[in-house]
């Protein structure tokens, strides 16, 4: 059938392997450095490599290919990783809390968010709280994974999140605007352990680039049990 899927180009592939780690069908692997589309039945044409990679080495294209087999997909992620949401992400075995169960803590929580809005797509890019701001960028799953993530991570800090996985488009073009356009002190990313996740550390990657400037930067990820993985 003719439909569109992924070409990679490997003359321009650096073999960093950021879009296999995007891939969450599976269909890409690294051979002798080079990434190489393996499974043509696993990519189902909807592109999460195409922002992960660095160089634009991956494009789209429209030929003759196998269907996109979704059972063949799931097949593999539970052969590879056990139980796997539909989302692409490792399942963890979870107790299933009743209401009655859960206590009030000794202390209210509270809030350290310092900004609204956070999702990336709807922040302006000039606001007077990014002047001189310790910027933080994490995926829209942290906060629900890690229990202490306002106090060790949103405190002090600008927040704005995101999934490249279900927003549309890349992120790295706003981001660019936003670090260009304004003081920013610092960047910390925060992102889930799952590939899924390796959009968004890259789009802060291409947009520090692009703004020319030279700002301290980490990335922390978080386990899906809710570690901070070193």
């Amino acid at each position: 059938m003719i439909r569109k899927i992924i070409k990679i180009d490997e003359e321009k592939c650096n073999g960093c392997g950021l879009c296999a780690a995007a891939c969450h069908e599976g269909a890409i692997e690294m051979i002798n450095g080079k990434a190489k589309l393996t499974r043509e039945d696993y990519c189902d044409g909807l592109g999460d490599c195409l922002p992960a990679c660095p160089t634009n080495a991956i494009s789209f294209e429209e030929r003759e290919a196998p269907a996109y087999n979704e059972a063949a997909v799931l097949a593999a992620k539970h052969k590879k990783a056990g139980e796997t949401l539909p989302c692409g992400c490792p399942g963890t075995n979870s107790k299933v809390i009743k209401r009655e169960e859960i206590s009030a803590p000794a202390a209210a929580v509270t809030s350290q968010l310092s900004q609204w809005p956070v999702q990336i797509k709807l922040v302006p890019v000039n606001a007077p709280y990014f002047d001189n701001a310790r910027l933080l960028v994490a995926a829209d799953c942290t906060a629900f994974a890690y229990g202490n993530f306002h106090n060790e991570f949103i405190r002090n800090h600008v927040t704005l999140i995101g999934c490249p996985k279900l927003d549309e488009g890349d992120y790295a073009e706003k981001l660019t605007q936003i670090i260009s356009n304004n003081n920013i002190k610092s960047v910390t990313v925060v992102r889930m352990e799952v590939p899924c996740c390796g959009g968004i550390e890259n789009a802060v990657k291409r947009a520090l680039q692009a703004s020319g400037k030279f700002i301290p930067w980490q990335v922390v990820t978080i386990s899906t049990d809710g570690r901070i993985i070193d």
